[in-house]
């Protein structure tokens, strides 16, 4: 393949990302101490993904608010002591010549759990052994952890702001990008479904109502940061009749267009626990490629892509303009390296470090 898309440079607003192979945020529960501040297990495993060859690398969810936190180990970013391991992870992607970026989170009812790693129980986190109240659009459980408080409206006011205070701190340390979680049934899309929202003023009712905290984060920290690409990571579909589905998601990838958002990456589910997902090759593609059409956003698609050819064929035929990589380059870090002399793209020998100059890719 002479010169495969895959492989081509991707600009987002003033970022020129060397290529379209991404890695999606993957949380690692590793942040022993519960402070949020990462250690060296985060320094290396986003350092692998940025010398294995992908253009943009995405850290995991990380807390705006303490409370924020999907477990007491997941890291975060409202405190400025929480900056300098930060700033060392930017430092080795970019040395390894990838963009990186940060996604900004609250975990909403899903916060105060275990880790979800080998070894530990499952649920909610009781506050006597370091678990918090957790906070939501309506006092609604998730399936079987504790059952969240309903936020006041000037508490999501402060939630904004939180926003945007962790996007300046992660500007400050040189990350390339932000992204904005408003999937897999966190806060944001806890407001965004009616399975989770039940509000009835300005917050809740219709999608316009239930939308309206994600485009006030978008249109903060826009404001707050005129040059900084935006992503906004959304659940698509609930895959459950009467959830948030691919046409109001079209819909906010419209609105946050609007808002200043420059791309939406298009995921599903985790909203709704025992939700019948079709799991398999390319299962949120055809989600990505509705979005595609409305011609507001590039899209990025995410899910079981596996094998070279398929990514290629995703953006080949445009139902996507950018492919997320997540359990496969956990498999295999230096993956983009390898897809790249599989396609015989141009850039495949500048993608290896000299040190690796030997291997066979």
């Amino acid at each position: 393949m002479a010169d495969p898309i895959l492989f081509r440079p991707f600009t987002l607003r003033d970022l020129e990302v060397r290529n379209r192979l991404w890695v999606a945020p993957m949380c690692q529960y590793s942040v022993e101490a519960e402070d949020g501040i990462v250690g060296e297990w985060h320094l290396q495993h986003l350092g692998g993904f940025a010398r294995g060859g992908a253009g943009l690398v995405f850290m995991e969810a990380t807390a705006v608010t303490p409370e924020g936190r999907i477990s007491p180990r997941c890291p975060g970013i409202w405190n400025d002591a929480q900056l300098p391991p930060l700033a060392r992870i930017v430092d080795a992607a970019h040395e390894h010549g990838a963009k990186i970026g940060i996604q900004l989170a609250h975990a909403g009812r899903k916060g105060s759990t275990y880790p979800s790693l080998p070894g530990f129980a499952d649920g909610s986190v009781p506050e006597g052994e370091g678990g918090w109240e957790t906070v939501a659009p309506s006092a609604v459980a998730f399936g079987d952890f504790a059952e969240p408080r309903a936020l006041e409206a000037e508490e999501i006011a402060a939630l904004v702001q939180a926003f945007v205070a962790a996007s300046d701190r992660a500007v400050s340390v040189g990350f390339d990008a932000v992204q904005i979680h408003a999937a897999h049934g966190y806060l944001i899309h806890e407001f965004l479904s009616p399975f989770s929202n039940h509000r009835t003023d300005g917050y809740g009712g219709d999608l316009a109502g239930r939308a309206r905290l994600l485009r006030e984060i978008v249109r903060a920290v826009r404001a707050q940061h005129p040059t900084l690409p935006i992503v906004v990571r959304i659940s698509a579909t609930e895959w459950i009749d009467g959830g948030f589905d691919v046409d109001e998601a079209a819909q906010v990838t419209e609105w946050v267009a609007e808002d200043g958002a420059d791309l939406v990456d298009t995921s599903t589910a985790g909203n709704t626990p025992g939700a019948p997902i079709p799991v398999g090759p390319s299962y949120q593609v055809p989600l990505a490629a509705q979005l595609r059409e409305t011609g507001a956003l590039p899209i990025s698609a995410v899910g079981l892509i596996t094998s070279a050819q398929q990514a290629e064929g995703i953006l080949a035929t445009g139902q996507a303009d950018i492919i997320s990589l997540g359990r496969a380059v956990l498999t295999n870090p230096h993956l983009p390296i390898s897809w790249a002399h599989e396609l015989r793209a141009p850039s495949a020998e500048s993608l290896v470090p000299p040190q690796y100059a030997r291997a066979r890719f």
